[in-house]
Order: C-alpha cells, then sequence, then structure tokens
C-alpha cells in the first residue's frame, strides 16, 4: 500500500467491563476507530468502551459472530472507507500493542489475510484449556488435509483487507466464525500468513472455554465448517 492505510478494530463484548477499557487502551494510535460490540451484555461494558473512547454499537441476538456481523454492518455505513479491518477479543488476553505486528504484512508486501497464532513458547501457562489446544491442532490439522492449509491456529486476533472481508460475504453466527474465515479464504486462494502472538490469562471466565456446553458447541461448529467445505465442490 503506497498510503497509510484506514485501519479499523472490531471488538465483540460480552460482560467485559473490566477488561475492554485495558484493550481500548493499548490499541496502537495507526488505528483510525474501534468498534466495541457489545453482544447483550447486561453489566457496564457500553459504559466503559465509550468513557475510553470506542464507537460501541449494540447486537441483541447472542452469538460471537452476530456480534462481528453487526461491526462490518456498522463499517459499510461509513462514508471515510475501511482500508483494513482487525478483529480482536475484548477480553485482554491478546496483545492489542501487537496489532502493529499483526497488519505488517498486509500494509508491507500486500498480503489479504493475517493471523495472529497463540504460539506455545509466547503463552501464559494456563491461558488455553486443554479443549482448546487440541480443538486447534484437529481442526488445523484437518484443513492442512483438505486444503493444504499452512495454519497452526484458530486465533481470534486478525488482520483483513477490508474489499476481501466482504468478498467471504460472513454467515456463521455463532462459534464457527473464526474457522469460516479461514476456510473461505482458503477457497478463494487469498494470500495469507501467521504472526506469532503472545497470549495471556483472560480476564473474567470464558464464554466458550469456560464451559463445557460451549467447548461442545464450539467444536461441533468448527468441524461443521471443515467437512462441509472439504467435500464441497
Amino acid at each position: 500500500m503506497s498510503s497509510l492505510p484506514i485501519i479499523r478494530v472490531i471488538i465483540p463484548a460480552y460482560n467485559e467491563a473490566d477488561s475492554i477499557p485495558l484493550v481500548i487502551r493499548d490499541i496502537p494510535s495507526i488505528v483510525e476507530e474501534i468498534i466495541v460490540c457489545s453482544n447483550n451484555s447486561n453489566d457496564n461494558t457500553v459504559i466503559n468502551a465509550q468513557k475510553a473512547g470506542a464507537t460501541v454499537v449494540e447486537e441483541s441476538t447472542p452469538g460471537y459472530g452476530n456480534a462481528c456481523l453487526k461491526g462490518i454492518e456498522y463499517l459499510e455505513g461509513l462514508e471515510l472507507p475501511t482500508d483494513i479491518v482487525v478483529f480482536l477479543d475484548g477480553d485482554y488476553s491478546d496483545y492489542p500493542q501487537q496489532l502493529t505486528e499483526l497488519v505488517a504484512p498486509i500494509m508491507e508486501e500486500n498480503i489479504d489475510f493475517v493471523v495472529g497464532a497463540r504460539v506455545k513458547h509466547l503463552r501464559e501457562l494456563g491461558s488455553m484449556t486443554a479443549p482448546q489446544i487440541f480443538g486447534n491442532w484437529l481442526a488445523t490439522s484437518l484443513m492442512k488435509l483438505l486444503f493444504n492449509s499452512r495454519f497452526t491456529d484458530l486465533g481470534p486476533f486478525r488482520a483483513i483487507k477490508y474489499d476481501k472481508l466482504k468478498e467471504l460475504q460472513m454467515e456463521d453466527r455463532t462459534y464457527g466464525w473464526t474457522v469460516e474465515m479461514q476456510l473461505k479464504a482458503l477457497k478463494k486462494d487469498f494470500s495469507y500468513r501467521e504472526v506469532p502472538m503472545k497470549y495471556r490469562n483472560r480476564i473474567g471466565v470464558s464464554k466458550v472455554s469456560g464451559t463445557v456446553k460451549g467447548a461442545i458447541f464450539a467444536g461441533v461448529k468448527i468441524l461443521t465448517w471443515i467437512f462441509k467445505y472439504g467435500f464441497k465442490k
């Protein structure tokens, strides 16, 4: 990219009142706008996000994908176009400061899509549960087998060119959002890269890996997407 791109960050959040100000605070100043998508939060997530300087949109229907789709809908209505979209969780498990590293392959090498990989040597002890680690291994192994993919993680900290994101026509409304994006990028032959990222224990309890129901449902959704695309002509 010859000129500085317009970067916007979408943060899906459900009851992240304690962590959301920290996430917003640590996002580098190269970002044009931070959009927090409150997914039916009933704590002070909205108030705290607004006080920290973020734009807040609200999605009452539960689901990680629903919140992300609401953020994309907001981008579509802006007069100042977006060049790069970054997705970042609101629980402070990622290091927002690393956003500059995440978007570098897009800005410097014209890569379409970048995933922040939560590599073992950079992860804080206990930051990923055993089901998460196994699920990531299984999903990325199947993606390698079926699509010759080089992905090693389904990390939620990711960046993508806005025009490429629109081309994906994202649709998953719950836990299959991340894998859907990666599978569709593979099917469309987008250029992609993984960037090693630090990862720490989140603030509060995970809504997915922190519950048996959430972990099982997420696993089923991820495998459903993989096999749907793996055998789709």
